[in-house]
């Protein structure tokens, strides 16, 4: 599943006006490096279209995982302000939406209910990404998908709700974004 449906499916239509207003479509050529690991980052970002590579240099700067559209990148280091424990490359031509760090969280401090939403969204975001590392790892329960990513039949019904609902979004915010 992308991993933005979990973002859109909880955040309300103007909040999603917000982020089209504020974020900036950015096309990137490959081998642009977005995030260099140990380098603090000030934007957060959605991969609408193209294919980024995770690398760590302890792993000799080895590919950990390939990212796709609805991938969102600086998440971590947004929420815990560390620096990125990865570097993010392009690898193909991609369009990015950016975030600035600073005009994001600057809504978060003075809209509550924005706030709430999103915060909600990264939580189940990221225990997603847990549940999904601790079954690669093999502690995951046996009846567990055995994908590397949670499949509809394993979310409850509001989560269906949601994705469905961001699906949805996900193509009007492309729709909107590719007419700027």
């Amino acid at each position: 599943m992308k991993k933005v449906l979990f973002i859109l499916g909880e955040l309300d239509d103007d909040d999603i006006d917000w982020v089209i207003e504020t974020a900036v479509r950015q096309d990137v050529v490959a081998g642009t490096v977005l995030i260099y690991e140990g380098q603090p980052i000030d934007t957060l970002y959605i991969l609408l279209e193209g294919t980024l590579s995770v690398s760590v240099a302890a792993m000799g700067d080895r590919e950990i995982a390939q990212l796709s559209s609805g991938d969102v990148v600086g998440e971590m280091s947004f929420i815990d302000t560390r620096p990125p424990s990865a570097t993010v490359t392009a690898t193909q031509p991609s369009l990015v939406l950016s975030l600035p760090r600073e005009q994001l969280a600057t809504k978060l401090r003075q809209d509550v209910g924005f706030a709430s939403r999103f915060y909600r969204a990264l939580a189940i975001f990221l225990s997603n990404r847990l549940r999904v590392t601790v079954n690669q790892l093999g502690y995951g329960s046996n009846n567990q998908s055995e994908t590397t990513d949670l499949s509809r039949d394993d979310l409850t019904r509001d989560a269906k709700d949601n994705v469905a609902l961001a699906e949805t979004r996900l193509d009007w915010l492309l729709r909107r974004l590719k007419g700027r």
